[in-house]
C-alpha cells in the first residue's frame, strides 16, 4: 500500500536505527511543548501552528544543548563575525 501512494517506508539506511534520531527530537520536542497542549478547530490552524513553532521558534530562538545552550540565531551570529 505505501509503493501504490509512493511513500517510502523508512528513512534510515538499512541498520541504521540511529539515522531518526534527530527528526525523532524534534518531533518528540514539538509534541512535548506544542501538540499536547493544543486543540485546533482545523488542519489548517493545526499546519500553521506547527510551522510557527518548527520554523519560527525551533529554528531560531530555541536554545539547544548541542549548540552550548544558544538559539541557532546566537550560534550562526558568534560564528559569522
Amino acid at each position: 500500500m505505501l509503493t501504490e501512494h509512493g511513500v517510502t517506508p523508512r528513512m534510515s539506511r538499512n541498520g541504521e536505527c540511529h539515522d531518526n534520531a534527530p527528526s525523532g527530537s524534534l518531533f518528540s520536542t514539538v509534541k512535548r511543548d506544542l501538540t499536547h497542549h493544543q486543540t485546533y478547530a482545523t488542519r489548517k490552524e493545526a499546519l500553521r501552528s506547527l510551522f510557527e513553532s518548527i520554523n519560527v521558534f525551533y529554528n531560531r530562538r530555541r536554545i539547544h544543548s548541542t549548540l552550548g545552550y544558544r538559539s541557532p540565531v546566537d550560534f550562526e551570529t558568534k560564528f559569522a563575525s
